[in-house]
Formats: structure tokens, C-alpha cells, sequence
């Protein structure tokens, strides 16, 4: 019976089709996207640069230092660094789900500032950058 009623009246189910397709987007922007469970692990990143150092120095006298002092911070999970010959060097702390990023933010800069003096004056004098970084692990 439905079927007769739009095949005579193509106009008017094509309204009822953008209609519809309308309500459906608008109501998709409207979802709250805050109730959704995170996914992925919260991450801090520790990056900083070392003019005029190799990849070995920067193992031995920034990654060294940074690494010891970030090994054991509570809900970690696990870290990875990269350094390359242009003197840069990067670490990636992984926390548990979970974790809350702001205190684990907080927990990675105290460690950063018991390395400070560890670390070459060169590297403290460029500066060491602590931020929460969002990993997309799932592609």
C-alpha cells in the first residue's frame, strides 16, 4: 500500500528522503561525543635538540639521563625515545587507560626538571618540551 502512494508521487518521496537525510546529519552533530570511552592511552612527549650532536652522543648524555629518571613514573606502561644525527632527540611515555593525562603531564615535567642537571647545558639552554600528545593506534 506504502509503495503505490510513492511511486505515484516520486516529488514527494524524494522530499521525504532529503528530509530524512537531513535530520540524520544534523542529529549526528549533536551526539555527545564526550560520553564516549577513550580508546587509545594517554602519551606525553619529551622532545629537545642538541645542536652539533650525533645520534650516540645524544643516547649517552640526553636520552641516558631523561630515560632513568622517567623509568618507574606511576601508570606507566611503556616508553620509547628516537634521536637522529641532526640532534634531535624524542620520548614517548605511554600511560595506562585510565590514566589521567593532566597528572601524568605533571608527574613526566617533575621528572624533566630532577634530569635538568644531568643534562648538557647547551640541551637546558634550548629548552625541553613536556606535552600530551593523543597516539592513533588504531590508524
Amino acid at each position: 500500500m506504502f509503495s503505490k502512494f510513492f511511486i505515484k508521487r516520486p516529488r514527494f518521496a524524494m522530499v521525504i528522503a532529503i528530509v530524512l537525510a537531513l535530520a540524520g546529519s544534523i542529529s549526528a552533530f549533536r551526539l555527545p561525543v564526550a560520553q564516549y570511552p577513550d580508546v587509545t592511552p594517554p602519551q606525553i612527549s619529551v622532545s629537545t635538540s642538541y645542536r652539533g650532536a650525533d645520534a650516540a652522543t645524544l643516547a649517552n648524555t640526553v636520552a641516558a639521563p631523561l630515560e632513568e629518571q622517567m623509568n618507574g613514573v606511576d601508570g606507566m606502561i611503556y616508553m620509547s625515545s628516537t634521536s637522529d644525527n641532526s640532534g634531535n632527540y624524542e620520548l614517548a611515555i605511554t600511560f595506562e587507560m585510565g590514566t589521567d593525562p593532566d597528572m601524568a603531564l605533571v608527574k613526566v615535567q617533575n621528572r624533566v626538571q630532577q634530569a635538568t642537571p644531568m643534562l648538557p647545558s647547551e640541551v637546558t639552554a634550548q629548552g625541553i618540551t613536556v606535552e600530551s600528545r593523543f597516539s592513533d593506534t588504531l590508524g
